[in-house]
Order: structure tokens, then sequence, then C-alpha cells
């Protein structure tokens, strides 16, 4: 399967999660490094129009307010975060989403496949993140897992020269795929 048919139901994985965090969640720590789910809910949305804009090869600027700046005591948080998932992976779906250079919000160019697998990491590690902070078992198609683990193996360092991955957390070589994505991106699986 072609990694655009991959993101459709990476991003419904992710809604199910969203749609059964509780608000007395919010404060939860999550296993993204210094996010509780508050802060991880305030990073999707705050990136999630640029995702879905760099599909579309348009350069959308992220918000003028910082990422943390969303308040979601006002709004229905997790209908604008299930909208923004499912517009996200609805835009990454299509063939030419992945085709040619976009932008993510500036204006260097970056390969569209780059961005499209970012967004399918983005999909399973927050997913992932979000499940282990709210007492859910996340489950992702082994097919999905295999082409997660095949970007961030290729991109780790990148990742980490960015702050967006932590030293890698070892894991055993026949450990589940998931783990490994896990331990690649600084996080425990355990």
């Amino acid at each position: 399967m072609t990694a655009e048919l991959l993101i459709g139901p990476a991003g419904e994985r992710i809604v199910e999660l969203v749609q059964h965090v509780r608000t007395d969640q919010l404060a939860s720590p999550t296993p993204c490094s210094g996010y509780d789910v508050r802060q991880l809910v305030n990073h999707l949305l705050f990136w999630g129009p640029s995702l879905e804009g760099a599909a579309r090869k348009e350069a959308v600027l992220p918000p003028a307010e910082a990422e943390d700046a969303i308040d979601l005591t006002k709004a229905d948080w997790s209908g604008d975060l299930t909208a923004q998932l499912r517009r996200t992976a609805s835009a990454w779906s299509l063939p030419e989403a992945w085709q040619g250079a976009t932008r993510m919000g500036g204006p260097d160019e970056i390969p569209a496949s780059l961005i499209g697998g970012m967004v399918a990491t983005e999909l399973v590690v927050h997913g992932w993140d979000l499940a282990r902070a709210t007492g859910q078992q996340p489950e992702w198609d082994e097919e999905l897992l295999e082409y997660v683990h095949r970007e961030v193996a290729g991109h780790a360092e990148w990742g980490r020269q960015l702050g967006s991955y932590g030293p890698e957390v070892k894991v055993a070589p026949d450990a589940p795929l998931l783990d490994r994505i896990l331990g690649l991106t600084g996080r425990n699986p355990a």
C-alpha cells in the first residue's frame, strides 16, 4: 500500500484516541518530553493547518500567538482537533500531495514526501503519547508501522538535531515495531 493510502486510517486512529480524552486528563503528563495532554493538543492544533496546507503546496503560516496560547477551556477542543486531524489526513491522502516540493510555513522548499512522512509519524507517535497519558491502548496497522519505522529510522538524527526527538532509547531488535519507533524518537515504550 502506498503512503497516501496509509494516512487516512492513521488519522482516524488518532481521532478515536482524541475522542476518548476527558477534560480532567488535560493536565496529565505525556511521554512527549515537556508536554502534558493540553500542550500536546495545542501542538497538534497549532501545526495542523501548516501540515494540511503543505499537502496542497500552500505555505500556511502558524498562528501569530504562541503554540501554547490556544485556550482549551473556551473551545470545543476535541471537535476542533478531530476536524483538523481529519482535514490533514484527507489532504495527505491524495497522491499529488506527496509529489514535488512544498513549504511548511516558511520560504524553504522541502520534498513533499518528507513532510508526508512527518505527518504519518506525528499521527502515530503523538497518538501513542495521547493514549499513554489517558490510559488508552492504541493499535495501528502493521503496514503503517513499517512505513513510519522506515521514515523515523531514516531521519532520526535529523529529528534529534531539530529537537523533535530525544536521545534514542535502546529497545531489543526483535521488540514490537511500535516499540522500535518509539525508541528511535526518544520515548521509552515501557
